[in-house]
Order: structure tokens, then sequence, then C-alpha cells
């Protein structure tokens, strides 16, 4: 489950293993468990868990994989500092916006997107099949209802950007695909373009270009028009966050 349907449906992962591994995790990023910090024992974190050590060495190597700790022998298991940390996993990122969202996060978030998306858009101009192209202008055609609501516009919005960095060829640009999600996570909670119709024609105007650019093989123009919905969704989430800080 990603970060957008966790965000949407409030579900959580509940097997021994994700529960260790989310527990931990959520307290690193979020300052409880302090970077440089040594972990428990395994018979204290067992205990405390109530699971094997097996789940627990499980457990240590997921969170090690994600650059949150690093083991040394004759030493323990520590809390790496957050420049280590991988941004790019989708769980990291989505403990970091639980632990609660910052306008610096925000902006680091954006330029992420504006770093990578509009050179996916710029390749899919280029790569794209025709049945890709027929696909996405599918996808752009949901945008165009008026009934639509957070939940399922901020789905249909996944689903194009995901598509776009399928169709750039680019792997490393599909990997990047937690970027995304987290950004449509944070639209979804803080700022939709479902709260009116005008916003939902605007949003839906606004993604036709990118499908009428990639269409027409036009990498420059696909770059313009990518920018341009990072840029609008970029501004009405800053306003939405600037309106809801506390006086």
């Amino acid at each position: 489950m990603g970060l957008l349907e966790t965000t949407i449906s409030g579900r959580k992962r509940r097997s021994n293993h994700a529960h260790v591994v989310a527990e931990l995790g959520r307290g690193i990023v979020s300052g409880k468990i302090p970077e440089g910090s040594l972990l428990p024992g395994d018979a204290e974190l067992s205990a405390r868990f109530g699971v094997s050590r097996t789940v627990l060495r499980e457990s240590m190597k997921t969170l090690a994989a994600k650059r949150l700790v690093e083991a040394k022998a004759k030493v323990g298991t520590r809390v790496l500092d957050q420049a280590s940390w991988n941004f790019f996993d989708a769980d990291v990122l989505g403990w970091r916006f639980e632990a609660g969202l910052d306008f610096e996060f925000i902006e680091h978030l954006a330029e992420m997107r504006m770093a990578l998306e509009p050179a996916a858009a710029a390749a899919a101009a280029l790569r794209a099949t025709s049945d890709d192209i027929v696909a996405l202008y599918a996808i752009a055609a949901r945008f165009d209802d008026l009934t639509h609501t957070p939940e399922t516009i901020a789905k249909v919005d996944l689903e194009f950007h995901l598509a776009i960095a399928r169709m750039s060829g680019n792997p490393f640009m599909r990997s990047a695909s937690a970027l995304i999600e987290a950004a449509l996570a944070i639209s979804f909670q803080l700022s939709s373009p479902a709260s009116s119709p005008e916003k939902i024609e605007e949003v839906a105007t606004n993604h036709l270009r990118i499908a009428h650019a990639i269409a027409s093989r036009d990498p420059h123009k696909a770059i313009s028009a990518m920018r341009h919905v990072i840029e609008v969704g970029k501004s009405r989430i800053r306003n939405s966050f600037e309106v809801n800080l506390p006086a």
C-alpha cells in the first residue's frame, strides 16, 4: 500500500515485521529516537515488541536498507544522521509526512519534483508509443469530472504522473515515484483541487496540456506544461499551509 492510499484510507500494515519497522522508523524520523543514539539490545526490543529475534533481525535489516540505522560489531545498532536517510524510500517519506508538515519539507519536495518530472515528460515526448499516448489521454479525460472528491482526483493525479514516469523509459524516473506520491498525499491532506469546480477544471486543462505536448512529440512544451502543473500545485499547497499556520 502506497503513501497516498495509506493517507486516504488510514490503514496501516499489521505484520509483526511491518509493525517493528514502522514503530522504530517512525520514532527515528520524528526525532523521538535521536540521531546518533544506540538502539536498545535485541533482548529488550524483542520483549518490547513481543517478537522473535528472527523477526527483529529482519526488521533491523530493513531499517538499515533505508539508511536509518547501522549495526556495528561490539558497538550495537546506531541511528544514522538525517543526511544518510533514503528519502526516495516510500516508508521514510511516509514517516516524515506523519511527523508533521513544515514549509521547508514542502519546498524540498517540490524542488525534487521540478528536477525530475519535467525531464520525464520530455523523455516521454520522445519515447512514448502510440498506445502509451492513447492511455495517457484516457487518464487525462478522467480529471474532467466535477463530482470529484479529494480522494478520487488524487488517485487520477497519481495515475497520470506515474504513467509519464513509465513512458519516459527511464527506470530511475520510475524509482522516484515515491516523491510524486508524497506530494499528492500532501495535496490530498492540505489543499485538494476538488474543493471547487473551477480548480477541477484548471487541473483538467493543465494535465491535458501535458498530454497534448507529449502527443505532439515536443519535449520543450512537455517540460513547460509539467513545470506549470508542479508550480500551480506547490502554490496551492503553500497558500493552504500558510492559512493553517497557528496565529
